[in-house]
């Protein structure tokens, strides 16, 4: 099979993540130009569309592929791994997320952001400004009355 992506100047990992973002997510072609573009992509809504047009039959083909044969297997799982994002190479997101007092730590996977979360909830920031029950006690019961 010919390569698809011969005749393009824009990367195969570019053009599949465009196209992807597209499948994925209910958004519209301007929309998802304007995600990419947060990226420093500068491509038009009429590039993605006519990548959709072209690619998206042999992605959806790849991906049917791919359901097909892990449906064999009865014990396959998929779990998230820890993201850690960091802002002009300085500041880790999550931290910041954690500091501010508009995330949670997640203790069952990592224990790294419980003393970010516990200063916000000490400084009354973000969730912690009102009344607010974490999700784990929440859902053994212990909810605000």
């Amino acid at each position: 099979m010919e390569n698809p992506f011969r005749c393009f100047k824009t990367s195969p990992e570019i053009i599949r993540l465009t196209v992807m973002i597209y499948i994925q997510y209910p958004l519209s072609l301007r929309q998802v130009d304007y995600l990419v573009f947060e990226r420093a992509i500068d491509i038009c809504y009429e590039t993605v569309r006519y990548w959709w047009n072209l690619f998206g039959p042999i992605f959806a083909a790849e991906i049917h592929k791919r359901l097909v044969h892990s449906r064999s297997y009865s014990n396959w799982r998929w779990h998230l791994d820890e993201v850690f994002v960091r802002i002009n190479g300085e500041e880790d997101l999550n931290a910041w997320m954690m500091l501010q007092g508009h995330a949670v730590a997640y203790r069952r996977y990592s224990k790294d952001y419980i003393t970010s979360e516990e200063q916000a909830e000490a400084e009354t920031r973000g969730i912690w400004s009102g009344e607010f029950t974490v999700l784990w006690l929440w859902r053994r019961g212990e909810r605000l009355k």
